[in-house]
């Protein structure tokens, strides 16, 4: 069986978001019935335009920062953030001075958290573990370590991606 690759990044991507969205292409990775993962990138001063999807998703910055808003919360976010943007409730994301990257990545079940980024412990399930079914979790996300006096992506205004 061939490997499956799917190309993303400059040269691939086209405008995209819902109507009002600006300074914003993407392109869609993948996608089925079980959900989707699509790449967008934020020029300075994009907006995606306030909005709601029946999936819920992961916002997840892998490059620059920018903000994001998920019902009446708002945050600032950078490379290495994930944000949960559940089904059903008004999300957006936008830039102000430097631009973003990021990977969506929508699933038709309910937002789980991801390995690695959840404080805490767990066990391994699996056929012949006797457990029974998995009950919802509980935690928080693992504080960021911060740095003041780090230089962070997106500071020099010449910085970007190559074109």
């Amino acid at each position: 069986m061939p490997i499956d690759v799917r190309r993303f990044g400059v040269g691939h991507r086209r405008p995209d978001g819902p109507p009002g969205t600006t300074g914003i292409e993407g392109v869609v990775v993948t996608s089925n019935a079980s959900g989707s993962i699509s790449e967008l990138a934020f020029a300075r001063a994009a907006r995606l335009t306030p909005h709601a999807n029946a999936r819920d998703a992961w916002f997840l910055v892998i490059e620059g920062g920018g903000w994001v808003g998920v019902g009446d919360e708002r945050l600032r976010v950078s490379a290495g953030d994930a944000v949960a943007w559940p089904a059903d409730v008004i999300h957006a994301a936008w830039t102000d001075g430097s631009p973003m990257r990021a990977i969506v990545v929508e699933q038709a079940g309910p937002v789980i958290a991801l390995p690695g980024v959840i404080e805490g412990s767990a066990t391994l399930l699996g056929e012949g573990s006797g457990a029974g079914p998995a009950s919802r979790g509980q935690g928080r996300l693992r504080p960021k370590p911060f740095d003041p006096r780090a230089p962070r992506r997106g500071d020099d205004p010449v910085a970007g991606e190559p074109d």
